[in-house]
């Protein structure tokens, strides 16, 4: 993970509303013995509603209600129960990029045990290390067993469902990129909260530079999702917190009925994902590669299927603004050179993941798209 430099000062969070048209490795070491950790919103309970966010309307936006986002975290292959539906597992760890051997275990409320789940099938990778989110639907507890050569084991229990309501100003108006329209981050329920330390300081300051290039990504979650936005609120969850990286991962997120929603926080004064000098923000999905890359994550797993009609019409769409807007050809192939460390890579202008490093992402039939996804992005 690129983390970006702390003389960048952080920027303060005006909703965006309207039309707009303005042009992570984690740290190897030995498995922690198993424990049981609070996070600042663990075990969070009725109770909470107390304390649920306040956001006053301001013009051109409505107070919208979204759940409160529960968790509760531990290291290593501990066994876990919470007070609360587990509606996502978060699972991290160093040491092998694959999954294999790892497995998880869920308790349904009623306390009956399901087998266990392989967790070699789908994930994706960091630089040194694994990071997955397991649908769990309302499980009561779950087991964790690390995958082979695996080091600091992490799990999450999160409910991004059915936590005490919690307001958020949300855009009145659709909100447009050019013409395309896109869920800003508080039409999804973002909690701008996560992005900040105990202490008020902002753990990864926004930090810009000239786009190069533009990566494809799966989430490897649950395809056929009943519940999209709670999804990508699980994995800002996982990301910014779990993960320590202060924010989501990527800049962008797609769903399988075509909905784009905005991901890395960049400030109120470009178009998303960018500054109002047309400069990208640094998010955290290629790790070594993430200043000037922009992110584009399909929700799902795409290892034996094609995303859906409606993902790959928006997923051309949003990429064809993107290529336009910076003047870069979809077709090209380009030599990265990270702004930060001066590392190079040559990468198609359109990349997959896997390009950058060893991963699955973004699943094989994506991948294998992308030749196809070039094509249409030039064509149009």
């Amino acid at each position: 993970m690129t983390v970006p430099p702390t003389s960048h000062r952080p920027k303060s969070r005006v909703t965006r509303r309207g039309l707009i048209g303005a042009a992570g490795a984690v740290a190897a070491g030995a498995v922690i013995t198993p424990a049981v950790m609070a996070t600042t919103n663990s075990e969070s309970t009725d109770a909470d509603a107390k304390d649920a966010d306040t956001t006053a309307a301001e013009p051109g936006t409505t107070p919208e209600n979204f759940p409160k986002t529960r968790t509760k975290a531990a290291t290593g292959e501990a066994s876990v129960e919470a007070a609360f539906p587990i509606a996502y597992v978060g699972l991290t760890w160093a040491g092998t990029r694959k999954a294999t051997g790892g497995g998880i275990r869920l308790t349904d409320a009623d306390g009956s045990q399901g087998a266990w789940k392989d967790l070699s099938a789908s994930g994706c990778s960091d630089s040194n290390g694994g990071v997955l989110l397991v649908a769990a639907g309302q499980a009561s507890a779950y087991e964790v067993k690390a995958p082979n050569g695996a080091t600091e084991l992490r799990s999450c229990a999160i409910d991004t469902k059915q936590g005490p309501a919690r307001k958020v100003a949300v855009p009145s108006d659709t909100t447009r990129v050019r013409g395309i329209a896109y869920l800003t981050r508080a039409a999804w329920g973002a909690d701008e909260s996560l992005r900040f330390k105990p202490d008020g300081t902002e753990n990864s300051p926004t930090a810009f530079y000239p786009f190069q290039t533009l990566t494809v990504h799966h989430t490897a979650s649950v395809n056929a999702d009943p519940d999209p936005a709670a999804t990508v609120r699980a994995i800002y969850q996982l990301h910014a917190v779990t993960n320590d990286w202060g924010d989501i991962g990527y800049h962008f997120l797609i769903d399988e009925a075509g909905t784009i929603y905005e991901g890395r926080f960049s400030g109120d004064d470009g178009i998303p994902a960018h500054d109002g000098d047309g400069k990208l923000v640094t998010a955290f999905h290629a790790a070594g590669f993430n200043s000037g890359n922009l992110g584009i994550a399909l929700l799902g797993t795409l290892t034996t299927q094609g995303p859906t009609e409606a993902a790959r019409e928006a997923l051309t769409r949003l990429t064809r603004v993107l290529v336009r807007l910076h003047g870069v050809d979809p077709k090209a192939q380009v030599t990265y050179t990270n702004p930060i460390n001066g590392t190079t890579r040559d990468v198609p202008e359109i990349s997959g993941h896997r390009d950058w490093m060893e991963t699955e992402c973004p699943g094989q039939v994506m991948y294998d798209e992308l030749a196809t996804l070039r094509d249409a992005v030039a064509a149009g």
